[in-house]
């Protein structure tokens, strides 16, 4: 490899035999995206489009998790609107949905490589990739709706592509786990297997990939983007834009004020 790995605080980039390892490192925080997070995982995302002998990537979560999903800790007053509210329209159009147009542009296949909880963003950075394989002990789950919010990164986008809209509007509206079981045969997902498997299993599928035909892999995803993902940017935006108008309902400060409370939310419906 031509370039070295960045050191970046919150991803590890590691390139070897064709093949960018990007990890989620956070394992403290089961790699729940902060500002930080998404800055590193897009410089990353860069290095793997802009290095000629890196002709697969594959995306895994350090410890426990592949994403908890966004840290719900991490706003600073710089990211507040003039009413005080999270400025998640900020958020998401500078640091998340970058990442995911990243992606879903970079001329090579992506591999989403899911341990434990896949949750929010961490559900949309997933299926947002080429291929997703998981261990059986894995979850996907857009949650939320749990704390009066929309479904954002893309999953509005990402989740019925994959399964439909019946099961989109399932996992959007109920907030509830889908296991790796269930999204394999639902065709959220493309492989699941035992748990101590999935590290070898995800890092010989990158292998192949690496070795395979690497330009009609880009002609590839050309395709499926024009034909599936053609919307994306209006979707990214209509998503950062209903969330922002979420954010300042009296539910999603309860959903808030429950989470960290660690008791059930009790909205009102406004």
């Amino acid at each position: 490899m031509s370039a070295a790995p960045p050191q970046l605080q919150t991803v590890q980039v590691a390139l070897a035999d064709g093949v960018a390892k990007i990890e989620l490192n956070r394992p403290e925080a089961l790699n729940a995206w902060n500002k930080q997070l998404g800055e590193d995982l897009l410089a990353a995302l860069r290095l793997a489009a802009s290095e000629p002998e890196v002709r697969a990537v594959l995306i895994s979560g350090a410890g426990r998790a592949f994403s908890s999903g966004a840290d719900l800790k991490d706003v600073s007053n710089e990211e507040l609107t003039p009413e005080g509210r999270p400025d998640v329209y900020k958020r998401l159009t500078e640091v998340y949905h970058p990442a995911m147009i990243a992606i879903r542009e970079l001329e090579k296949p992506v591999i989403a490589a899911v341990n434990g909880p896949a949750v929010g963003i961490g559900c949309s950075l997933a299926l947002c990739c080429d291929l997703v394989l998981a261990a059986e002990s894995a979850y996907f789950l857009l949650a939320f709706v749990n704390i009066g919010l929309v479904a954002d990164g893309g999953s509005s986008l990402f989740v019925p592509a994959r399964v439909g809209v019946a099961r989109a509007a399932e996992m959007a509206l109920l907030g509830e786990r889908v296991d790796a079981a269930k999204a394999l045969s639902w065709g959220l997902i493309n492989e699941a297997c035992p748990d101590e498997a999935l590290a070898g299993r995800s890092a010989e599928l990158a292998g192949r990939l690496a070795r395979g035909a690497t330009r009609a892999y880009a002609a590839t995803k050309r395709e499926l983007n024009a034909r599936v993902y053609a919307n994306m940017a209006e979707q990214l935006e209509l998503e950062a834009t209903l969330q922002q108008e979420m954010v300042a309902t009296a539910d999603f400060l309860e959903g808030v004020t429950a989470f960290l409370q660690k008791r059930e939310a009790r909205f009102a419906g406004r």
